[in-house]
């Protein structure tokens, strides 16, 4: 199935055009980071690192819909990158370890959005909440750099 859409007319001309291929990686590599920097603004908030004299419920309110929207582009613009090779990606483990870092850090994002509004009716930011958004600034942290390593170790890509 995946060799077969890596024989799409479009995904073909993608991946043998370089400034489209090299457009659509700048755009999953900004878009990551648009999003990975919004959550980890909010993380930092969270933990008590950064924007201290903001409320954590109207940052986090006005961030997360634009790391969201950067999130969707990641999403596109790297199932689009990953057409290109799909045969060779899919059944590789080490891309299920990075999608599935991917996936945890999600819901430890969700996690954060959620609790944002309740943990800033506080008189103080609970200690579990500083722990979560701790481990979800490191779990970003760690899926970027596995992922950064994923071809140099899998001669993919």
């Amino acid at each position: 199935m995946w060799e077969a859409m890596e024989q799409l007319g479009w995904v073909k001309t993608l991946s043998s055009t370089g400034w489209m291929y090299a457009s659509v990686s700048v755009i999953h590599y900004l878009t990551m980071f648009w999003f990975i920097g919004s959550m980890a603004v909010v993380d930092l908030r969270v933990m008590g690192v950064a924007a201290k004299n903001r409320n954590l419920s109207e940052l986090s309110s006005q961030i997360f819909p634009w790391a969201w929207t950067g999130m969707v582009l990641a999403i596109i613009s790297g199932f689009f990158m990953f057409l290109t090779d799909a045969g060779d990606w899919a059944p590789d483990p080490v891309f299920h370890v990075k999608l599935g870092m991917i996936i945890i850090s999600i819901v430890f994002a969700i996690l954060v959005q959620r609790g944002a509004p309740k943990w800033s009716e506080l008189p103080e930011i609970p200690t579990s909440a500083k722990v979560i958004a701790t481990i979800a600034l490191l779990l970003w942290i760690l899926t970027i750099l596995s992922a950064s390593e994923i071809p140099a170790m899998e001669g993919l890509g």
